[in-house]
This record gives C-alpha cells, sequence and structure tokens, in this order.
C-alpha cells in the first residue's frame, strides 16, 4: 500500500471510528468514562462543545482535528483533569452544513457549555459564532484561518495563524524560488477562498510579482480554464480553494498538461492532494509533523498509539492544540465560569503548542505563528520550510 493509500485508509477507519460514537438528531455525542476517558457519570466536569464536520466536503480537515481534540481530552483527564475535575467533551457533526453548524451551536448553548472549540473553515465559522457570541461563550476555533472573524465576532479566538499571514507566506515563497508570474484560481463561493485570493494579490503585488490570469474555478469550463492558463504561461499557480474541490481543480490542470507548481493555502493540506498525477504542490501548513522532532513527536506518537495510524494532517495537531489552550485558559481562570475563561483567554502568552506558541498581543485574539510552506512532488515530500511573513500585524 502506498503512503498515499494508507493515509485514506486511516482516514476512513478514523471516521468509522467516530461514527460509532455519534448519537441524536443532531448527531451530538455526550463521551463518557471509557477508551476517552470523558465525563463519567456522577462526576463534575467542565463541558467543552466541540463542533467538527465528520462527513462532507469539511471533513478531511474536521475529522482529524476532531481525533486531535479527543486526543488532548484523554490526556488532561489521565492526568488529573482541570483543578480535579474531569473535562467532558459534547461533540456535535455538522455535516458540513452551515445550517446544521449553526442546530449544532445552538444545541451545545442549551447544555450550558462553558466554551465551544472545533472547526476549520472560516463559512463554517460564520454559522456558529453568532450563537455562541450571544451566548456569552468563549469559542476556540481550531483551523478556521480568516483573521476577520476575531474582529467581527465577540469571544472568538484563532488557535491558527491567519489568512493574511498564510498568504503572504506563500506569496514570498513563490518570490524566493523565483516565481514572478502567476495565475490566480479562486473557489468564488468561498468566504475563505476570496479572502486568501485577496491577502495573496496584495503581497505578491507588493512583492513586484504580476498575476497574469485571475478566474474563479466554481462552476467554470475546466478545459477552457486550462486552456486559458496554459496560453497565459504563469511561472506558477495560486489555487484558493476548499478541500473538496481543490483535487478536481488541479486534476484538471495536469490533465491539460500544465505542469507548473500550484500554490495554496492549508486547505491543500488534503490526502487528496498527496497522491501520483498531483505534480508540484507548493502548500502553507500549521506544522510538518515529524515523530523525531521534539515539538511534534510526542503528539505524532501519541496520537498513533491511540488511533493505530499517523495523523492525517496537521488539523490533528490544531485540534489538540486548541483544547490544551483552553484547558489551560480554565486553570488559569480557576473557573469554568465563560466570562473568567475568556478573560484567561485574552491574557494568553508563549503558550507552547505542537503548531507553534499562541500569544494573543495588544487585545488581538489572532496568534503570531509562522507557516511552514511544504513543498511535494506526485505527494513525495520534497522540502519544507518555516516562513514569518513580512507584514505588520
Amino acid at each position: 500500500m502506498s503512503p498515499e493509500e494508507w493515509r485514506m485508509a486511516s482516514l476512513i477507519v478514523s471516521m468509522a471510528m467516530l461514527s460509532m460514537a455519534i448519537i441524536g438528531p443532531l448527531g451530538m455525542a455526550e463521551i463518557d468514562d471509557g477508551p476517552l476517558g470523558l465525563g463519567g457519570a456522577g462526576r463534575e466536569t467542565v463541558k467543552i462543545g466541540a463542533i467538527y464536520n465528520l462527513e462532507g466536503s469539511q471533513s478531511t480537515l474536521d475529522l482529524p482535528s476532531s481525533l486531535g481534540a479527543r486526543l488532548a481530552v484523554d490526556e488532561i483527564n489521565a492526568l488529573g483533569g482541570i483543578d480535579g475535575r474531569r473535562v467532558e467533551l459534547l461533540l456535535c457533526d455538522g455535516e458540513s452544513d452551515p445550517a446544521r453548524v449553526r442546530l449544532c451551536a445552538e444545541e451545545l448553548a442549551e447544555e450550558n457549555v462553558s466554551a465551544f472549540v472545533g472547526l476549520s473553515d472560516t463559512d463554517m465559522v460564520m454559522a456558529a459564532a453568532p450563537v455562541a457570541a450571544g451566548a456569552g461563550i468563549p469559542f476556540v476555533t481550531s483551523g478556521a484561518t480568516s483573521p476577520r472573524l476575531a474582529e467581527e465576532h465577540d469571544g472568538l479566538f484563532l488557535a491558527c495563524f491567519g489568512d493574511d499571514v498564510q498568504a503572504a507566506a506563500g506569496a514570498e515563497r513563490a518570490f524566493e524560488m523565483g516565481f514572478s508570474t502567476c495565475a490566480l484560481l479562486v473557489e468564488g463561493d468561498m468566504e475563505f477562498a476570496r479572502l486568501l485570493a485577496g491577502y495573496f494579490r496584495e503581497r505578491y503585488q507588493d512583492l513586484g510579482g504580476a498575476i497574469i490570469v485571475e478566474a474563479l474555478v466554481n462552476g467554470s469550463d475546466q478545459a477552457g480554464l486550462g486552456r486559458a492558463v496554459g496560453e497565459a504561461g504563469p511561472d506558477m499557480i495560486y489555487l484558493a480553494a476548499g478541500p473538496d474541490s481543490a483535487g478536481a481543480i488541479v486534476e484538471a490542470i495536469r490533465g491539460a498538461g500544465i505542469d507548473v507548481p500550484v500554490f495554496g493555502g492549508d486547505s491543500l493540506d488534503s490526502p487528496e492532494l498527496r497522491r501520483a498525477g498531483t505534480g508540484w504542490i507548493v502548500f502553507s501548513a500549521h506544522s510538518l509533523l515529524d515523530e523525531a522532532s521534539s515539538r511534534s513527536g510526542p503528539f505524532f506518537r501519541a496520537y498513533q498509539a491511540k488511533y493505530g495510524h499517523p495523523p492525517e494532517n496537521a488539523f490533528a495537531a490544531l485540534g489538540y492544540d486548541a483544547v490544551k489552550l483552553l484547558a489551560e485558559a480554565i486553570d488559569r481562570a480557576g473557573s469554568d465560569d465563560p466570562v473568567a475563561i475568556r478573560e484567561a483567554l485574552q491574557e494568553t502568552s508563549g503558550f507552547e503548542g505542537v503548531t507553534g506558541d499562541i500569544s494573543y498581543e495588544g487585545g488581538r485574539r489572532v496568534p503570531k505563528k509562522g507557516v511552514t510552506m511544504i513543498s511535494t512532488n506526485d505527494g513525495v515530500l520534497e522540502d519544507s520550510v518555516v516562513v514569518t511573513p513580512e507584514l505588520p500585524f
């Protein structure tokens, strides 16, 4: 079995493991004593509401993230919980449907959770965040990267870098590699993709790069798109798209005989793009998970021991970091009161996560983090480099 086939198989196994725990009309699972070690009956607990899309277009990001979150809770409870209280994770499956995600948030708020955690896409967080803000419950999104989320929704914190940072990192890495002309392809019906493309365009042109083709790819004629890009002859392509459509777009590009590198954001950190035929892909990631790394190695080994396979992508580590960050804030607050937790989160400084250190400075709720730029060729890792963009934060 190839590495790509192994990753896809592990994703299917992980989905099967999670599906056994999902109950109730909204797909909400209250996971108690058992292999996860969460929330035993009759115990005083700290309730955390988790929303993840375990099926549909977002599952390649959210499923690993949910498994990382569950691993974090398992470890916290194994060490005695938070101030002697066990953590209870209430997990609701949003099924990659914004309306259902909102219903999950409403249901979890009624359960009197102390905080929300989860989701890896801006559009999905936009569905849940107003509910959390209206209920006065802090929300740590593990993987949604729009910096506007924290600006527009009270009490919302990012555990990941922002789109402005990852797009700038992609532009700077491309220029460093000598690519000065670009075709910019955008999945226009996604807020994440539109914002990512805008941030990339700004930084790339600021560096002196020329965008010689720009096109929306949702519902477009793939053959015509391939011809337009091929005729323009760019040094590279920057693809701003969601994980569900990125694979098909790359396949169409390669099918048109275009072999220039395809750059993109963290949505390209997907098993679908780590296989033969995808060619040269360069994408921003939240971490290069390495068993030998002093930072990510312990998480890598714990994840593999628990689930029987390595982490599928960096979103697994983001889910883990988000829960550990939240638990650390609850411990500092000395309370599971949502207001106290929010204040403690805002004061976070130097939290050491698998995906990098997290600090919320100057009232911002988006952390300063470097971006790992990963280069693969037909799914085989070629190199990685951490880029800290030269942009004001």
